[in-house]
């Protein structure tokens, strides 16, 4: 009961289709992947900053 099935996933696509309109869901991906680029290449750089100062 923890884990979700593919029939849930397949019920949250369908809510998600719904709520948001099949033309908006492509842009919000293309934001959510941009963003999380942004996110890991700020982590890599405060990661490389630390190991920097501790050297």
């Amino acid at each position: 009961m923890g884990a979700m099935s593919p029939s849930h996933w397949a019920i949250v696509a369908v809510v998600l289709v719904v709520l948001f309109g099949s033309k908006k869901l492509p842009d919000a991906a293309r934001g959510l992947g941009r963003s999380m680029r942004i996110l890991k290449t700020e982590v890599g750089e405060l990661q490389a900053d630390a190991s920097d100062l501790e050297k």
